[in-house]
């Protein structure tokens, strides 16, 4: 890489604890993604949090071929996860001029530890460690508005283009509702801007996990009991704007309601 992983990692980090936009990638954007993931962990190494789970994200198809993976993976922080209450909205903090959007997520909180020297994995072995599924809205965000356009290698630079997870209620006896197919669907402003959902079948947010086991196995982060596992957008990723409310129904299994305000320096609170 012609910029250096932790130059490209400080301008991030600095953006997003000033709550500043950026009006371009800082430096030349990597092509591999393993180059990627080295920015990736010199971030981590300078965000001043610790790491409370992964979200898993989709490689635009057409990226797949050359870039050799269809998935890739981002940290959630500590002190980012919001925890939903019923009828009650969540704020969460958007950069303004930057990239923000909401993704209803069923996430997976892990009730052991994935052995350090285990690097393949098999579905049912991923299940086992899971200790619930719950439903989550993902807040996508980066000081980079364009992230998305810029593609995956992009992405995964600025922490997967995460900011925080709102995380809803356990959805009982997933198992089995998972395998007959869960549904959900986002609004803004009160009209519908996405519908989809999840089950067991392959391509599923327990393909996501096998994913991500295997991914962090290779980076020397195996995932941790209590960790969270965001598994992907399910009905888009849906693009908001400070001032703006969101609603996801998860049918069956709760609403949450969350609006975007401004991001405050500091890179967690608000202004």
């Amino acid at each position: 890489m012609s910029s250096s992983a932790r130059d490209i990692a400080g301008s991030f980090v600095a953006a997003r604890r000033q709550a500043k936009a950026l009006d371009r990638f800082p430096g030349k954007p990597p092509t591999a993604l393993a180059d990627s993931y080295r920015v990736q962990d010199e971030a981590i190494a300078l965000w001043p949090d610790e790491v409370a789970g992964w979200k898993i994200g989709r490689v635009p198809p057409h990226q797949v071929a050359a870039l050799g993976a269809e998935r890739l993976a981002g940290p959630i922080f500590k002190r980012l996860v919001w925890r939903a209450q019923p009828d009650e909205g969540v704020e969460f903090p958007v950069y303004e001029n930057g990239f923000a959007a909401v993704e209803a997520e069923y996430v997976f909180r892990m009730g052991k530890d994935a052995p350090a020297d285990k690097t393949q994995w098999t579905r049912e072995d991923a299940v086992d460690l899971v200790a619930a599924m719950h439903v989550g809205v993902e807040t996508a965000g980066s000081p980079l508005a364009t992230i998305n356009d810029l593609g995956a290698t992009v992405v995964v630079a600025d922490f997967g283009n995460n900011h925080d997870l709102i995380l809803g209620p356990e959805v009982a006896n997933w198992r089995a509702k998972l395998e007959k197919g869960l549904t959900a669907e986002t609004f803004i402003e009160g009209a519908s801007v996405g519908k989809g959902g999840a089950d067991g079948g392959p391509d599923g947010p327990v393909d996501a996990l096998v994913f991500l086991l295997e991914h962090l196995a290779q980076r020397g982060k195996p995932l941790k009991a209590g960790q969270l596992v965001s598994t992907g957008a399910v009905t888009g990723v849906h693009d908001i704007r400070v001032g703006q409310h969101s609603r996801v129904s998860f049918n069956g299994s709760g609403d949450i309601l969350c609006a975007a305000v401004k991001a405050a320096p500091n890179g967690e609170g608000f202004s």
